[in-house]
């Protein structure tokens, strides 16, 4: 079993990996050695707590009301869009979940004549169906929920041509390449579960990863790919996106990488509380803010990425007390 040594504050932590509690054949937030003080510590910050843990290069920002909330992430869309010249072009990375702010996006756009053509959109994932992206008819597909959402709502006259929409296929290299010929100034994200942003997930126990999970290092190296998604994933996306119907998840898809990232000016995490949950959300914005960088949980690796800022509904933080239901 490897052993690894980290300080926290003036604690020294001594510990050995553990294996998962959810999936024994992944790396994941189970496996890691926290004292039982320190979780504690987390499970009892309040948002002003949070607050306090913004420092140079990481921002924690919490929204009184729902619809502040979603407005303001649909706002940083419609700014960078706004930026964008034919000889400067500029765009946004973002996800499918969460979705609101979507329609609050075109109406925006459409209601100040807003003209984006010149902006770029890159879709942060999409699923993969036997070794294939999904195409846009699939229920499930992100392109089309983006579509649906935002790009179909928003006035022809102001929209931004299609080429200028770039969505991940299981042939990455169109994807990559077009990394290459805008800038993108803002990666938005929400967390999931198992405490990745986009697909980029925790690594399989396998391997030279069996006894330990992949450095910060290789993994800031990972570019788009196509991947196995964490058991924790399959299930949270068969809660949101279907009732719990589980067998309608494809456990694999494409997601834009670590890689794509730290190309980015900044990196925008939106945490509504429908995705991960009370401690999920405490224990990334600590591991961020005192420089912990795990792979097992993805999120954490952001804590060496230059301008990150956390975004939260106050009424979504949630608390760690224990209720019996």
């Amino acid at each position: 079993m490897a052993h690894r040594r980290e300080a926290v504050g003036a604690n020294l932590i001594i510990a050995m990996r553990k294996i998962s509690s959810i999936a024994p054949d992944w790396w994941d937030y189970t496996t890691l050695e926290l004292d039982s003080k320190l979780t504690d510590k987390i499970a009892a910050m309040t948002a002003e707590d949070m607050i306090k843990l913004s420092r140079p290069g990481f921002k924690v920002v919490f929204y009184d009301t729902v619809e502040e909330f979603y407005a303001a992430e649909a706002l940083e869309y419609v700014s960078v869009w706004r930026q964008s010249t034919e000889s400067n072009p500029v765009g946004l990375c973002g996800p499918i979940g969460p979705t609101e702010q979507l329609p609050i996006v075109a109406r925006i756009i459409n209601e100040l004549g807003i003209s984006v053509k010149h902006g770029h959109f890159w879709s942060m994932d999409e699923w993969v169906v036997n070794g294939k992206e999904v195409p846009d008819t699939h229920s499930l597909s992100f392109k089309k929920t983006f579509k649906d959402l935002c790009y179909n709502r928003i006035d022809k006259r102001l929209a931004m041509p299609e080429e200028n929409l770039h969505f991940p296929q299981a042939d990455t290299s169109a994807y990559k390449e077009s990394w290459k010929h805008a800038k993108c100034l803002i990666m938005q994200g929400g967390q999931g579960d198992v405490k990745h942003w986009a697909f980029n997930e925790p690594p399989r126990r396998e391997g030279v990863y069996k006894d330990r999970p992949m450095t910060v290092e290789e993994y800031r190296q990972l570019e788009t790919r196509v991947l196995d998604l964490h058991p924790i994933t399959v299930q949270q996306n068969s809660r949101l996106h279907c009732g719990g119907d589980e067998p309608l998840i494809p456990p694999h898809a494409v997601t834009v990488g670590p890689k794509e990232t730290w190309e980015t000016e900044k990196v925008s995490i939106w945490h509504a509380g429908m995705h991960d949950n009370p401690f999920g959300q405490r224990l990334t914005t600590y591991m961020i803010s005192n420089r912990i960088p795990d792979t097992s949980v993805p999120m954490s690796v952001l804590a060496d990425h230059p301008n990150v800022q956390f975004n939260f509904l106050r009424a979504g933080l949630g608390t760690c007390s224990i209720e019996m239901h």
